[in-house]
């Protein structure tokens, strides 16, 4: 993929103006092309499907596309209202659906494609604070899982992110709206860089991976709260057989602290 042609979609000219640019000086190739869109990808889906044609009018058909649009807001359930939970599923769900929507027929017909969707260690399990976001990681997970066992035989690949906390300016914003109480739970995981994070999903991607995922934590993560995804060969999942019962009861206790953490917060707020 070194040399690929890139475009690149985002709704702020100015960000997409100086990535470009960044782009231009990292090229692999001199014939490397670089463009960019500026596009509500979670408008509507006709005019994603218009925008996404005048890209493969200029650079030809799409064969990488990597979803990785998406927004965080938090609060207890009831506490993010229900304009901001439907806006949630619009950018996280919506916004990815309607680029996959678009290319994946026609990948299947041209029997090769690479679709990435980036969804988060919170489409695994639900954790305080996280409610209407985790529903739309949830969704993309099971989008993931669908379209992957759709398309395999016709040579598409499906690449399912599961990224922690990553240092973007995402992240800075999703601090603002974060419970104390999802801050300690969902802290102890550290903080990835994100350019650490790219390069695993490119890499698994590129090598046909189902699942992406960073560091040992989050394969963990990854292992308990995905015991249907479709991993390796034989062996791999023989390890995972031996290691899962352990690892279960292991988590049993993390639950139990997680709730001690719910519990003295809850206590904090009323003294």
């Amino acid at each position: 993929m070194k040399g690929a042609n890139v475009t690149i979609i985002a709704r702020d000219e100015k960000m997409l103006n100086g990535a470009v640019a960044l782009m231009e000086v990292i090229r692999q190739v001199p014939d490397q092309k670089f463009q960019y869109r500026c596009l509500d990808i979670a408008s509507s889906y006709e005019e994603v499907a218009r925008a996404l044609a005048e890209i493969e009018g200029s650079f030809g058909d799409i064969y990488m596309l990597i979803n990785c649009a998406g927004m965080a807001i938090c609060g207890a359930f009831e506490e993010v209202s229900v304009a901001d939970a439907r806006k949630l599923m619009e950018v996280n769900y919506f916004g990815t659906y309607n680029c996959t929507r678009y290319v994946l027929p026609k990948m299947k017909k041209a029997h090769e494609g690479i679709i990435v969707i980036t969804a988060s260690l919170a489409a695994l399990f639900g954790i305080y604070g996280y409610g209407p976001y985790a529903a739309s990681k949830f969704a993309l997970r099971g989008m993931a899982e669908t379209i992957a066992m759709e398309s395999r035989h016709l040579g598409v690949s499906v690449t399912l992110a599961l990224p922690s906390d990553t240092d973007t300016p995402g992240f800075e914003n999703e601090e603002k709206t974060k419970p104390k109480e999802t801050k300690i739970i969902s802290g102890g995981g550290g903080l990835a860089q994100a350019e650490q994070v790219a390069k695993q999903i490119l890499d698994d991607a590129l090598k046909g991976n189902f699942i992406s995922v960073l560091g040992t934590e989050s394969w963990i993560l990854a292992l308990l709260g995905g015991g249907l995804f479709r991993w390796g060969g034989l062996l791999q999942n023989l390890l995972h057989a031996v290691i899962l019962g352990p690892l279960r009861i292991a988590f049993c206790f993390m639950h139990l602290h997680f709730e001690r953490i719910i519990k003295k917060c809850a206590k904090e707020k009323v003294d």
